[in-house]
């Protein structure tokens, strides 16, 4: 770390150099997200972008998802490693997924491009984007009864997608022929290669504004900037160990119940995280690979300091993850990992949050939902019965497809206010997928679409809502769900109540049957099914409660007369009998 003495940069270049590396990083999200194919990325943006260093160390990056941002440098180590910087050239774009080599999960594909100038190698620009299928047994790849990571997807190693600026056809033919919408696939990919191409051009501007030297030398004194801040924010937490528990409801395959465990241990200017006591590794596909354990602490650590920090290599030096080897947060393969990406990486962001609290109260939050409440639907396009004056439908042209989203629910309350609602929490932050695009792109209609009153726990500050979206098949379809908090709410702090749990319905009419949170079902046309999401954790007393925010959430059916009552002691008519 540096002193602070020695910077060779003056602070003016310093801070353009380091706002035009988080525009690069902007630019080149904002081309992945207009020219991608698929839903997941232009509609819901379920994708990330960053830049790197020549030593393939995190420079900067676009404020997008938690989960891929603190993973990233996994991949772009794994990059390197099976393509060192030497044996580069321009115009090479390195692609891997596989959650045991860099990666998080299968659906996430990581494309790394080296910056040259010339012919020094000055940096790396890196974009990841979740494929809304990658193979495997089941339709969208987010498979709740996988037991092996063989049945998640085609599993890809460091590999070159381009050589010297020209496409490896081997490849794109190899992914492909693995999955069930190649068209989309592609087209995904060289969005990727583009957003790429965006990094690596804005990059060179700058190299070629301020110099190579010169630029070099900024990247390394911000990084040490970063991390004298993030030491000092660090130092202003007592020193102690702070240790917090937490579940999943299970695995889906039996093994409930499944112990999440964090300790932060603060020492002065570094903190300590180690997950000693989380369960074991199980059978189903919640496990969480280290690279993503490692990306729920350093977000909650920033959560919980100054995120303005700027977020690079530096911020995380203070930090150390300390992990049992073949556990739930950091499994041996072959076992199964994708919904460890999804629903473990919450689970660990509410463990290390929840330890925090004993440390920092007035810095905590609640609870949020805690889960992605992940949906996949697949099959083969016929058309179904949809009609153009009722909504919904498709053109019917026989080909097969695959839908993925994750759902909204209740962000936690905290000291500051209620908690939001209907919001992608922590390690998500993507968007829905709107009705309209929906609809218009697969054999699927939104029937209902909704926040759930009641369901934010009660407190002085109230949790967020969850949501409900009621999605009909047009076709006969297979259906994924992989959730969780359906029979652990979301907790709530400083005297604050619990969350709602979240449910899942299989509708027939008035009919309503309630399906596991981690289960496949075969669907008939016609068939629909009821996404109930949870709410988040209340914050503080709920007698504390200002009654006109009461007043408030009855006017706007937030919450009913008698939670009002019951929660609050709020009585919305007290001449009535």
């Amino acid at each position: 770390m540096s002193d602070g003495t020695d910077e060779t940069v003056d602070p003016v270049t310093l801070e353009v150099v380091r706002n035009g590396c988080a525009a690069v990083c902007e630019e080149m999200n904002a081309t992945l997200v207009r020219t991608s194919y698929s839903p997941n990325v232009t509609e819901r943006q379920d994708c990330s972008c960053a830049l790197f260093d020549a030593d393939g160390r995190l420079a900067a990056q676009a404020e997008t998802l938690p989960v891929h941002l603190g993973a990233m440098p996994f991949s772009v180590a794994a990059a390197l490693e099976a393509h060192p910087p030497a044996t580069l050239e321009p115009g090479d774009a390195v692609l891997l997924n596989d959650p045991y080599e860099g990666g998080a999960h299968l659906p996430d594909l990581t494309l790394v491009t080296p910056v040259f100038v010339d012919d020094d190698l000055v940096a790396f620009a890196a974009n990841r984007a979740h494929h809304a299928d990658v193979g495997g047994a089941t339709a969208g790849s987010v498979g709740a009864d996988a037991t092996e990571i063989y049945e998640e997807g085609l599993r890809i190693p460091p590999v070159k997608l381009l050589a010297g600026g020209e496409e490896r056809a081997a490849v794109y033919d190899l992914i492909e022929r693995n999955v069930r919408t190649p068209e989309e696939r592609r087209g995904d990919l060289r969005a990727q290669v583009a957003a790429n191409e965006t990094g690596v051009e804005r990059a060179r501007e700058l190299v070629e504004r301020y110099g190579r030297e010169t630029f070099g030398d900024a990247l390394a004194e911000l990084q040490d900037y970063s991390e004298r801040r993030m030491r000092s924010e660090l130092e202003a937490i007592p020193d102690g160990d702070y240790r917090f528990e937490d579940v999943l409801d299970g695995d889906g395959r039996g093994a409930e119940d499944l112990p999440v465990v964090a300790t932060a241990t603060v020492d002065g200017d570094a903190v300590t995280v180690d997950f000693a006591g989380t369960a074991p590794q199980v059978d189903g596909p919640v496990n969480a690979v280290f690279a993503v354990t490692a990306s729920a602490t350093y977000y909650a650590v920033r959560a919980v300091t100054d995120p303005d920090i700027p977020p690079n290599a530096g911020c995380y030096r203070p930090v150390d993850v300390e992990t049992p080897s073949g556990s739930l947060v950091d499994p041996e393969p072959p076992a199964a990992v994708v919904g460890g990406n999804l629903e473990t990486s919450q689970r660990a962001t509410d463990v290390v949050l929840g330890a925090f609290a004993e440390a920092v109260p007035e810095r905590a939050v609640a609870a949020g939902q805690g889960t992605m409440n992940n949906v996949t639907f697949g099959g083969t396009d016929d058309g179904g019965d949809g009609d153009d004056d009722d909504g919904g439908g498709s053109d019917g042209d026989g080909d097969a497809f695959a839908f993925y989203e994750t759902q909204a629910g209740g962000f936690g309350a905290g000291s500051g206010g209620d908690g939001m609602d209907a919001v992608h929490v922590h390690m998500s932050n993507t968007l829905n997928t709107p009705a309209e695009v929906l609809e218009t792109a697969y054999p699927l209609r939104v029937r209902r679409y909704e926040l759930r009153p009641d369901t934010g726990g009660a407190g002085r500050h109230r949790g967020g809502l969850g949501l409900r979206r009621d999605i009909e098949v047009l076709t006969d379809a297979v259906c994924s769900l992989l959730a969780d908090r359906q029979r652990h709410a979301p907790y709530g702090l400083a005297g604050g109540e619990t969350g709602a749990t979240g449910a899942t319905y299989r509708l027939d009419g008035d009919d309503a049957r309630r399906l596991a949170a981690k289960s496949t079902h075969d669907l008939e046309a016609g068939d629909v099914v009821s996404l109930r999401t949870p709410g988040g954790g209340g914050y503080g007393d709920p007698t504390e409660r200002d009654p006109e925010a009461v007043a408030r959430d009855l006017r706007l059916d937030k919450v009913s007369t008698a939670e009002a009552r019951e929660a609050y002691d709020h009585d919305p008519d007290p001449d009535a009998e």
